[in-house]
């Protein structure tokens, strides 16, 4: 044989080798795991994210003393920071560095976020598809203790408590405007940006912003003035005004008809505005709802006319004391949960879960809850609501605990002063139910303390609960509880095939374990950026 017979044969053989291996690789491929597949057509035609994960919550995170920030991506659904194949070990929005974001409002519909910086006093905008910051918002004069968005971003508001202003970023028009209201700290809108409300620390008053139109600029002066605004500014040629609610409740005409108001709720259709009147807990006497109709609070609700009643319209239509108090809500439609703290005869505070039949305006029940100031409320998967609280060690669980132990007794759950509570609402016969998490016991020779303790070594409380988000369908909830990422199943099935705990029905409340989601630095706020709704938070 010759040489270049032998050559073709041994060529020949390399080929056809070369050909298996790769027929086997192809083989390997196509057989192997997809861990970040995505449908041909995605949830509302959203864009696959660069970091290619489905359920994706972002917590927002300061170090350094609050001189840095960062936004984390977690995977939600498998509890990770990193990728499963570990050749990512983090995911992040890129472009943001503000310090201590504290405060995160989450669009996932319109597939946006907005985050506020406690630090710089600066709010940027995340597009939720790039998974970066698309830029900032504003700039506001002087730093927010409350800023509002609602889901048509035509407006920012933003409340400036430390400069007593109220600044408005209109988007429409390229401009921003600051409106003088001392002491405002808070600030409500609702989803339409049609009523803008504004509250005033350690005050019986309510205000809501209107804006004048084209020929209102030069000839409605003296009937604002009349109507008793605040301010309107621009000061020569005014576009917008606060002025008080008008809201006389005809059985005591001479009576302020709120009681220390900290924020308000608007009904799932729009037709009633609920303000929470905060009462004992914030220095005032009667906690309540009262109901306000939002036709008469409209941002254009206003004319030249002579009469008071058709410059600002009466919008009061009932009250209901809530004895339990009042800091929080969120609605079903046929009824308002309502979370607070009542105040004791030993001078401490009580936290309550009231809840209020829409149909015939009345307290229903009241159910303990942990203690604290209440922010954060929604509902979640397996018919739970989540509440969440800050200064919670400050109660009266707090004091139960401490003479429990005086006593030489284990604590029982009345004595747990941890910052969240998982309720299960009313199913059949039974009825609302409460239970602080996580579940502790401080006892000397048996204690039960928190799964996975945070930084400050107590290891039977977490902290403060600052955010709180619902990852629907997954019958999960994730929390910035502490200072750290937290995370807690809602009671259901677990069906999700790349979930953990697949085929499992954990028990509601139960955390999984944060080994994976601890993130570098101090938690500080989460949020469900692949929720089917604007509810998830």
């Amino acid at each position: 044989m010759t040489n270049r017979s032998l050559f073709t044969k041994s060529l020949r053989a390399q080929i056809f080798c070369g050909l298996l291996i790769a027929a086997a690789t192809l083989g390997l491929t196509a057989c192997g795991p997809y861990y970040y597949k995505f449908p041909q057509f995605t949830f509302a035609n959203r864009p696959i994210p660069p970091s290619k994960l489905a359920n994706r919550v972002m917590v927002s995170v300061t170090a350094n003393g609050g001189t840095t920030g960062s936004l984390q991506i977690l995977d939600a659904l498998r509890a990770l920071r990193n990728n499963v194949q570990n050749t990512k070990t983090s995911f992040s929005i890129s472009g943001y560095s503000s310090g201590f974001p504290n405060l995160i409002l989450n669009f996932p519909s319109e597939i946006t976020g907005y985050v506020y910086s406690n630090t710089l006093g600066d709010v940027q905008a995340i597009n939720y598809g790039t998974e970066a910051v698309t830029g900032p918002v504003g700039p506001f004069p002087a730093k927010s203790t409350s800023i509002a968005v609602p889901p048509t971003f035509a407006h920012v508001y933003s409340a400036e408590e430390g400069a007593g202003l109220l600044g408005i970023v209109d988007n429409t028009a390229g401009k921003t405007f600051a409106l003088n209201l001392p002491n405002v700290f808070q600030v409500v809108v609702n989803t339409g940006d049609t009523v803008v409300l504004a509250m005033v620390r350690n005050s019986n008053s309510l205000y809501r912003v209107i804006k004048l139109n084209a020929n209102q600029y030069l000839t409605s002066t003296a009937a604002i003035a009349g109507i008793g605004a605040v301010d309107c500014q621009p000061f020569n040629l005014p576009i917008y005004c606060v002025i008080p609610v008008n809201s006389v409740n005809p059985a005591a005409p001479t009576a302020s008809t709120f009681d220390r108001p900290v924020g308000a709720y608007v009904s799932l259709d729009g037709s009633v505005v609920y303000v929470l009147n905060c009462g004992a807990e914030c220095g005032g006497t009667t906690s309540s709802v009262t109901y306000l109709s939002p036709g008469a609070l409209q941002v254009n609700s206003y004319t030249d006319s002579t009469s008071p009643a058709q410059q600002n319209p009466n919008s009061f239509v009932r009250n209901v004391p809530v004895a339990g108090g009042v800091t929080a809500a969120v609605s079903d439609g046929t009824t308002l949960y309502l979370a607070g703290q009542q105040l004791q005869p030993d001078g401490l505070f009580a936290g309550n879960l009231s809840t209020i039949n829409l149909a015939s305006n009345t307290v229903t029940s009241t159910t303990s809850i942990s203690d604290g100031t209440h922010t954060k409320i929604l509902f979640a998967d397996d018919n739970t609501l989540w509440i969440g609280s800050q200064l919670c060690a400050s109660g009266e669980r707090a004091a139960r605990a401490a003479q429990q132990i005086a006593a030489g007794q284990a604590t029982d759950q009345t004595a747990n002063y941890n910052c969240l509570t998982l309720v299960t609402l009313p199913s059949g016969s039974a009825g609302i139910s409460a239970a602080i998490v996580p579940a502790v016991t401080q006892s000397a020779t048996s204690p039960v303390v928190v799964p996975y303790p945070n930084t400050n070594q107590n290891q039977f409380y977490y902290g403060d609960l600052t955010g709180l988000c619902w990852v629907q369908g997954l019958h999960k909830v994730y929390t910035a509880y502490g200072g750290q990422v937290h995370a807690f199943y809602t009671g259901g099935a677990i069906t999700a095939p790349m979930d953990p705990a697949i085929g499992t029905t954990p028990a509601a409340g139960s955390e999984i374990n944060n080994a994976n989601i601890i993130v570098q630095g101090t938690a500080l706020d989460v949020a469900y950026m692949d929720a089917v709704t604007d509810a998830a938070n």
